[in-house]
């Protein structure tokens, strides 16, 4: 449903970030142990597929919505699923009143899509609805399912990268002919965790322009979303959201950073300036209305 080469962009870098995990292996014990992190490297992606659709809804202790509850964002999302021929994901509503939206789940089959009750009473339907288009294209392109497990692994790297920054203040250990070399491991301890967040970034960004591009192509109204953007970059500002551990692994879910500007600097934002997001959507309007 996209022509952005996702696929290709996601395996170039998903192939540097386990590229850094196996490098990390080659330097201690000369490479010996490489195997153990390439295992290590698919047994964590493993565990963010299968747990993909839970763990953000646990950090915004969202709870599930029936129709009745939600009549609105109901009808929005089985419209815009039905006319992309998917299934219905579940809906959730995180009672806080940081205005945000996130989807999750491994598979179009395993999703949810969650509101706050901010973003519910800060946007009118028809923002609502470009909204729920951008998350719902996130879980049609597979991005939650990426996402995640480029964090997990980027997890991964960060802890072994600790790990060898204690051996290399310490000598790294074992005999002469296992010993690593003590400079080698602190490089690569200081600099992997960088590398890995870089490329995590990396990722995410890509998946947001994407989505934004494909879900307004899936409601027919980019400035919609448009207006819902510029709507979030205030709201957020007014009311972010503390960034404990578990919001940070699963901010970059979210349709807006629920962050304030001064607890994270553009350069490390999972998510591109909304001004450029903003500019994209109206040029990809500007092209539909010269059809």
């Amino acid at each position: 449903m996209h022509n952005h080469f996702n696929g290709l962009k996601t395996a170039a870098l998903f192939g540097a970030i386990f590229a850094l995990l196996l490098a990390m292996g080659s330097v201690i014990s000369g490479g010996r142990y490489i195997w153990l992190f390439g295992l290590l490297g698919v047994g964590m992606t493993a565990y963010g597929y299968w747990n993909s659709d839970k763990l953000a809804i646990r950090a915004m202790h969202a709870y599930p919505v029936s129709e009745a509850q939600a009549p609105a964002m109901y009808r929005i999302v089985r419209e815009l699923s039905t006319g992309a021929g998917k299934p219905m994901p579940k809906l959730y509503i995180s009672p806080t009143a940081a205005p945000n939206a996130f989807a999750t789940g491994r598979n179009p089959e395993h999703a949810a899509v969650c509101c706050t009750e901010g973003i519910l009473g800060l946007l009118d339907e028809r923002e609502l609805r470009g909204v729920l288009g951008h998350e719902l294209m996130h879980v049609y392109n597979r991005d939650i399912l990426t996402g995640s497990v480029a964090a997990a692994i980027a997890g991964v790297i960060t802890s072994v990268a600790q790990m060898l920054m204690f051996a290399g203040m310490f000598g790294g250990g074992g005999n002469d002919e296992d010993r690593p070399n003590p400079l080698a491991m602190l490089a690569m301890a200081l600099l992997a965790p960088f590398a890995a967040m870089m490329i995590q970034m990396a990722i995410s960004r890509t998946r947001e322009y994407d989505a934004d591009e494909d879900g307004a192509r899936l409601t027919g109204d980019p400035l919609a979303l448009a207006s819902a953007l510029r709507k979030l970059e205030v709201g957020v500002q007014r009311a972010p959201l503390q960034p404990t551990p578990a919001i940070q692994n699963s901010s970059h879910m979210m349709i807006a950073n629920p962050f304030r500007p001064q607890d994270v600097s553009r350069f490390f934002s999972t998510h591109p300036p909304m001004t450029e997001r903003i500019a994209r959507l109206e040029q990809q309007a500007y092209g539909f209305r010269q059809r």
